[in-house]
This record gives structure tokens, C-alpha cells and sequence, in this order.
């Protein structure tokens, strides 16, 4: 898809502050995880907050979710449930399967996590007028639907050119 109503910039330096908070929020993780000398796996607390949100569930239902890799998703449960913030129960739908809580402990842990993550975000925005606040809330809230929205279309472009791509090599090999 291109861009020829003048917006092409705009949509660049959006996509390169989008890079720079990666990195920046990269940064800071990787930071965070060494402060906690491997204790804390922030990819896990990304599951345990989607179990909060959502209630128990199985772990294939968790991937899908997240948008990610039930193996992925399998690691950072196991980090989880081998500190005790998350268990597996019995499923009421299936007693053989198994769905996944949050316990006690991780619901503590997420409360102390989401108080130092406001306390963070709160420091940022110190500044700012109130209604910029809400005026950014409503516009990353706004970005995000669409983002998740979009994603789909997204892949599939992706996947389309990779093919592109990989018919082009193989044209190149043959002619060679």
C-alpha cells in the first residue's frame, strides 16, 4: 500500500517513534530483568496479566490470545507456575485437560506490578495538561484497535510478498 496524499512523512516519523519507544522500552526491561537477577521474566507477566483480564483458561486459548506460539506461551506459564503465581486446575469443561489461575501470590505480584507501572507512567506525564492526557489515551486506545484490527490484513501482505519474494529467487536460480 502507498502512500501518495502527502502523508508518507507522517506516517515515517510515527513508525520511527514507535521504534525508538521499542527500543526504549527494550532497554528498560532488559535493565529491570538484571535489577531482578533473572527472577522476574517479563514475557511471563505478559500471561499472567492476560489471565487476570480474561479469567482461567487452557494454554492454547492463552497463545491465541497473546498472538503468540503455544510453545512460547508453554515456557513462561512454567515460569510462572514454578514461583506460584499461576496453578493448574482441573478444567470443569474437561476434567483431563487443565486450565490455568492465577493464584493469591500472582494476583498480589500483578497489584504490585500495575502500582509501580502507574507510578512510571505517572512520572512521564507529570507534565503534561490533563486533557493532553486524555486526548493521548483516547488516541492509543484509538491506534491500538485499529493496529489489532489491521493486523490481519498486515500478515497477509506479508505473506504475499514473502512469496513474491521466494518466486523472484527461484527465477534468478534457474536463469543462472
Amino acid at each position: 500500500m502507498t502512500d501518495d496524499s502527502g502523508q508518507g512523512e507522517l506516517v515515517d516519523a510515527i513508525g520511527s517513534e514507535l521504534i525508538r519507544l521499542q527500543r526504549i522500552r527494550d532497554r528498560t526491561v532488559a535493565q529491570i530483568a538484571a535489577l531482578s537477577k533473572g527472577e522476574i521474566d517479563p514475557a511471563a507477566f505478559t500471561c499472567l496479566f492476560r489471565l487476570i483480564a480474561d479469567g482461567p483458561m487452557r494454554s492454547g486459548a492463552l497463545a491465541e490470545a497473546l498472538f503468540s506460539d503455544p510453545s512460547t506461551v508453554s515456557r513462561q506459564v512454567a515460569h510462572l507456575v514454578e514461583r506460584g503465581f499461576v496453578e493448574r486446575l482441573a478444567d470443569p469443561a474437561d476434567g483431563r485437560a487443565s486450565v490455568l489461575a492465577v493464584t493469591t501470590v500472582g494476583h498480589e505480584l500483578a497489584q504490585q506490578m500495575r502500582r509501580r507501572r502507574n507510578d512510571n507512567l505517572s512520572r512521564v506525564l507529570a507534565d503534561w495538561p490533563d486533557s493532553d492526557r486524555r486526548e493521548f489515551r483516547r488516541l492509543l486506545a484509538l491506534f491500538v484497535d485499529g493496529y489489532e484490527h489491521r493486523r490481519p490484513e498486515m500478515l497477509a501482505a506479508m505473506h504475499a510478498a514473502n512469496k513474491v519474494h521466494a518466486a523472484n529467487a527461484t527465477t534468478r536460480e534457474d536463469q543462472a
